[in-house]
């Protein structure tokens, strides 16, 4: 490896950014379709929202390589790696936004919407006009079409696979605490224990959701509790199957030999990003299943 340069690395001009705005633009289209065509019968919006995260995927491992390929190339000086902590520190701050938005939104609904549609002191006229025979009660289980549907409960499914998730943050610390020792087994041991635990929980996500379609009729149609629930438990499985894509790619460099213990900055901006998530999860547990 080459001596790190005392000036500030710039990157040549790359065409990732503008490939992984294409597969987020798929993604967004072609959700928005596969939603749609629940309803109509339609075709093309599942297609299109699989493009988009091959596309995804495709900008992961090639924006990944090129810049794993600068670092092992001795590329960055200390300025560059301040620069990465910023930038990863920005990007959890702009995720927590993201997430906050969607608990705002179950805030509200719960706290305000529903009171009001229930004829509360202030809104008996509301409550008159808009929804005469509704019931100020939460989670809703029943549709402004009048259709029932079931409330996810907090034990079964979703304790496990909080019980899984905060397990892989701890094993993933013990990977952490073993990079810094310079202890290269127990490394790539806890860190495939991390990702397996990682894959778990989509598994059994996977399963909460079947169970949820074929069993409780509980779906996306199923008003305002249906809604933030699969948009929160579901952005949120989105992100874990990120973090578990990152997870792997650090794997596959800690079996080449990759970072030291007073070097390994990406290692830890995956840690960040894995406690972000579970932590996360830990709100929506509390705040969708349990209140």
């Amino acid at each position: 490896m080459t001596s790190k340069p005392h000036s500030y690395y710039v990157p040549h001009q790359s065409a990732w950014p503008i490939i992984g705005a294409i597969g987020l633009f798929l993604i967004a289209f072609g959700a928005g379709h596969f939603v749609q065509q629940l309803k109509s019968g339609a075709s093309g919006g599942g297609y299109i929202l699989l493009t988009g995260i091959a596309v995804l995927l495709f900008m992961l491992v090639g924006w990944f390589r090129a810049v794993i390929h600068e670092s092992m190339a001795g590329l960055y000086s200390q300025q560059m790696d301040r620069s990465f902590r910023q930038g990863m520190s920005w990007f959890i701050f702009s995720e927590v936004m993201f997430f906050a938005a969607f608990f705002g939104a179950l805030f509200y609904a719960r706290m305000f919407a529903v009171p009001w549609l229930g004829g509360d002191a202030n809104h008996a006229m509301t409550h008159a006009v808009l929804w005469p025979n509704f019931e100020a009660i939460w989670p809703l289980v029943t549709t402004p079409a009048g259709a029932q549907t079931q409330a996810m409960p907090w034990t079964g499914l979703p304790l496990i696979n909080t019980i899984v998730l905060l397990t892989s943050s701890v094993t993933l610390h013990f990977a952490h605490v073993s990079l810094e020792q310079g202890k290269r087994t127990p490394l790539g041991l806890w860190l495939g224990i991390t990702i397996l635990l990682g894959l778990g929980f989509l598994f059994l996500q996977v399963q909460e959701y079947l169970h949820a379609y074929q069993e409780m009729g509980l779906t996306l149609t199923s008003g305002i509790y249906g809604n933030t629930f699969f948009l929160l438990t579901g952005f949120h499985g989105m992100h874990v199957t990120l973090g578990t894509v990152f997870l792997l790619v650090l794997l596959l460099r800690v079996l080449k030999g990759h970072f030291t213990a007073h070097s390994h900055f990406a290692f830890q901006a995956g840690s960040w990003y894995w406690h972000f998530v579970d932590v996360v999860w830990l709100c929506l547990f509390i705040f969708v299943y349990v209140l």
